[in-house]
């Protein structure tokens, strides 16, 4: 795979203008699903985590300006484990289902949705940043999560097609 140029530098406006454009009018919301459907299309071409290192807009919020302010302490590890990521990654989904749910087909009520469960998560992560590393959060999003539980996914079934291919050529 040729090496591919991380926009991490200058990403961070991404997020600023979603979240401004979301507060001046919420149907801009919908847009925070580029940030959802980029990295899902990015591990499924076979690409990874590449999203998390090269593209996220706000892991490059976080790490260009939490630097400053951080209390840069390590997260622990209970908090990293694959139980936590998975409860987290679950929860997440199960309280966006259901605020897309009770939104229906009104693009203002998804919008919202979306809005909220952007802002929230940045919230969130902005908090870990402070106290933990900067990027702490990106050691547990569900996006990057997700991305390298399909990674995994994709990496198993090529090893299946091989060891399958190779017992066909030995038979």
């Amino acid at each position: 795979m040729p090496k591919v140029k991380s926009h991490m530098k200058w990403s961070w406006i991404l997020m600023v203008i979603f979240m401004i454009l979301s507060i001046i009018d919420v149907r801009f919301g919908v847009l925070g699903f580029i940030c959802m459907i980029f990295p899902m299309y990015q591990a499924i071409r076979g690409r990874g985590k590449i999203h998390c290192s090269h593209y996220c807009p706000r892991g490059s919020l976080l790490g260009n300006f939490l630097k400053y302010i951080s209390l840069d302490y390590n997260l622990p590890k209970s908090i990293r484990s694959k139980t936590a990521k998975n409860i987290l990654l679950t929860l997440m989904m199960v309280v966006f289902s259901i605020s897309l749910f009770k939104a229906g087909f009104n693009v203002k009520r998804i919008g919202l949705a979306v809005f909220r469960f952007m802002a929230v998560s940045s919230i969130i992560s902005v908090i870990m940043g402070i106290f933990f590393k900067p990027r702490s959060w990106c050691q547990v999003c569900p996006m990057g999560h997700a991305t390298g539980l399909i990674k995994q996914s994709m990496d198993k079934n090529t090893k299946k097609a091989e060891k399958i291919t190779k017992e066909r050529k030995i038979a």
